[in-house]
């Protein structure tokens, strides 16, 4: 049998042990084989916080609608809370119904009255909730107030309050007694009033209306804004 000889014999673990510098550094490479640290393009950035900027806006969605939702309804609750303090307190928008004022108002028309810290005048035109004693407010003209004494001519129909015939150039008829006895003296606290159509008013005449109490005065008629021919102030 033939022999072979070597003349060496290779060590199976001297060429096959793989050097340490050429194992690859698992922990600086991908799927890709490319570096994880390495730098991104621009363009790449921009890609990226576009993605972001989107998955934030999807989930700011619902909030940003909740959000301005109640901003909205804040501010109508608002708005509605102060008209109805101005218009109960500041001035409200009536609608005049009936002739007992004319000439100075007509049915129908609608004048604005004021009522915050209002002190009744002598002359006032003013706006009476007369409670259950009538059906409906009623519109009238101060003619005397607390501590004054008003009387009837009934020969001229002339009104004399503290002696003094007043000055009536709105009146157009001669002014009537009615179920009142005169002179009579308006308490404190209350006023005398007529309407200017003295022929058809239905006022402190009366007894049924009699003196008012001032706290029945929503207010004074500041202004007509209807029909728009006769807008202005009401004297």
């Amino acid at each position: 049998m033939d022999t072979q000889v070597f003349d060496k014999i290779d060590d199976p673990n001297e060429d096959n042990v793989i050097s340490q510098d050429s194992v690859p550094d698992l922990a600086t490479v991908n799927s890709d084989d490319e570096p994880v640290d390495r730098e991104i393009s621009e363009e790449e950035a921009s890609v990226k916080k576009n993605k972001r900027k989107n998955s934030s806006r999807k989930k700011d969605a619902p909030s940003s609608f909740i959000t301005g939702l109640f901003d909205w309804t804040s501010a109508f609750l608002f708005a509605l809370i102060a008209v109805v303090l101005i218009m109960t307190f500041c001035f409200r928008i009536v609608d005049v119904d009936g002739g007992s004022m004319l000439n100075t108002l007509q049915d129908h028309n609608k004048v604005i009255v004021t009522g915050l810290d209002y002190k009744p005048q002598v002359g006032d035109i003013v706006v009476i909730s007369h409670g259950v004693e009538l059906e409906k407010v009623i519109v009238k003209r101060i003619i005397a107030v607390g501590g004054q004494t008003v009387d009837l001519d009934e020969r001229t129909g002339e009104v004399i309050v503290d002696g003094v015939v007043i000055e009536e150039n709105y009146v157009t008829s001669k002014t009537e007694a009615r179920d009142t006895p005169f002179p009579i003296e308006v308490e404190e606290g209350k006023v005398f009033v007529l309407g200017d159509n003295r022929s058809v008013s239905k006022d402190s005449r009366y007894q049924e209306v009699g003196l008012i109490d001032e706290d029945w005065i929503i207010g004074k008629v500041q202004y007509r804004f209807y029909p728009f021919n006769e807008i202005g102030k009401v004297e």
